[in-house]
């Protein structure tokens, strides 16, 4: 049998992979994590397959489930928001189905900044303004973070971070940044990016405290921040379809054109 760890991405269930959508469809087994993947993104599970919200459960708990599918040689499906390379929490599964000898593969899924970028109806990475995105976040309660990875050394690039699991922390985040960024620095709080209520809250590193506070916004979002960010802004063109810029898929004379 094998584990599929799949990525259901931010939440609206047509994010959801064809791939990711066909093998939730066959696995007899799925374990999702409901409190971040909405039911209807394995509303494809098979009529009889044993679907299982994971949220409440420990490590061992889930990967009991997992053993007693391998003993009847079920295929699991294991259902992560966003993309489970990312915050996914699949490393000490994946430790653990080793150790068991049990096969496993990753299907990639769409990542939460991508979805808010979506949202915002804007490209991250602007010629001559950003051209990186840092994706971090801060440790509160969870995981504590590398000695190294700390805002301020990310700050120093004066890219587009996008900070993960710190909305409670957002006065710190102000603290820390305004020195590097400045109080003007675009923000964006995204809650429940691609859900039916998201909301959107653009604002700047200098009264963005005060817009979340008011929505009551105290988990399930994503900031991103930086230059990149401001909605009217000038800049250069990309090189990549600059008539003056040759290489080798523009020597054809006459575009390619597939059908009518």
């Amino acid at each position: 049998m094998t584990v599929f760890f799949i990525g259901a991405g931010p939440g609206d269930p047509e994010l959801l992979t064809l791939k990711a959508a066909r093998i939730i469809g066959e696995c007899p087994v799925c374990l999702y994590a409901g409190s971040l993947v909405p039911v209807e993104v394995v509303d494809c599970a098979p009529k009889n397959a044993r679907v299982v919200d994971t949220a409440p459960m420990t490590l061992d708990e889930t990967h009991a489930e997992i053993t007693a599918a391998h003993a009847k040689g079920q295929n699991v499906a294991r259902v992560h928001s966003g993309d489970p390379s990312l915050y996914g929490a699949i490393a000490e599964q994946i430790r653990l189905l080793r150790a068991d000898g049990i096969e496993y593969e990753i299907i990639p899924g769409v990542p939460a900044y991508t979805a808010v970028a979506a949202a915002l109806k804007q490209e991250l990475t602007i010629p001559g303004i950003a051209q990186s995105i840092v994706l971090t976040r801060m440790s509160m309660k969870s995981t504590s973070m590398p000695a190294g990875e700390t805002l301020e050394n990310f700050a120093v690039s004066g890219t587009t971070l996008a900070i993960h699991l710190a909305i409670r922390n957002i006065r710190e985040i102000e603290r820390v940044l305004v020195p590097y960024y400045g109080v003007d620095c675009p923000v964006v709080v995204a809650y429940r990016a691609s859900w039916p209520d998201q909301i959107i809250i653009r604002g700047t590193l200098g009264d963005i405290r005060k817009k979340v506070r008011a929505a009551k916004i105290t988990r399930t979002a994503l900031i991103l921040l930086g230059p990149a960010l401001k909605e009217q802004q000038d800049f250069v063109n990309s090189a990549l379809y600059d008539p003056n810029m040759e290489h080798v898929l523009r020597n054809r004379k006459t575009p390619l054109v597939i059908g009518n």
